[in-house]
């Protein structure tokens, strides 16, 4: 039975991911959902991962799923450390190039305190996948979502992240749903996506 570790957004506490993990399970998956404190400081987050994943898990490889900021730590977390064994990684609407929305609520004072230490993530930037395990990419299409509030966003977008602010290069495949940002990590599609991916490193 391979292990997943599923990682959420910034404000979601890990039982936003039990849905998620519960499909995944009767898969035949063996899901941990690593919780953390969004607004602490990213490179502390990052580090934290690392250990939870070295104590869970030994040596032993397994397949990693982030929604939003968690997709963004998951990215960075196996990008920094090249001992961590990995089956094969899935970001959804992880705005891991920056986040428009994200530096627009940071503008106001109670964004400033609702993203915390997070702040600087949000940061416009390059993303890249060091590692030779299938990276796959899910971006949502749907419009609906708290970036809204802060003004229109460019492009196709799922209400917080735009589509373009989730590529990362050396990717191996990247899928567009008609889903909003909060939306997608309970949602019985993304579910079947993902099995298919940390299956076959395939969406199609």
């Amino acid at each position: 039975m391979a292990d997943i570790v599923l990682v959420p957004g910034l404000w979601n506490p890990g039982s936003v991911l039990w849905p998620l993990a519960a499909r995944l399970r009767r898969a035949g998956f063996r899901p941990h959902v690593f919780a953390y404190r969004g607004r602490a400081p990213f490179d502390a987050s990052v580090e934290r991962l690392a250990r939870f994943v070295r104590d869970t898990f030994g040596g032993r490889s397994a397949h990693f799923i982030g929604h939003s900021l968690g997709g963004v730590l998951v990215l960075e977390t196996l990008n920094r450390h090249a001992d961590l064994a990995v089956a094969s990684a899935l970001l959804l609407g992880a705005p891991v190039r920056g986040s428009l929305a994200g530096r627009r609520f940071g503008r106001t004072r109670v964004g400033r305190w609702m993203m915390g230490a997070s702040a600087p993530v949000w940061e416009a930037r390059g993303a890249r996948w060091t590692r030779t395990a299938p990276l796959g990419v899910v971006a949502g299409t749907v419009a609906l979502g708290l970036g809204r509030t802060t003004g229109r966003l460019p492009g196709a977008n799922d209400g917080v992240v735009c589509v373009e602010e989730t590529a990362v290069d050396g990717m191996t495949a990247c899928k567009l749903v008609p889903q909003a940002h909060s939306l997608m990590p309970v949602s019985a599609a993304t579910a079947r996506l993902a099995e298919r991916f940390l299956r076959t490193a395939r969406f199609e």
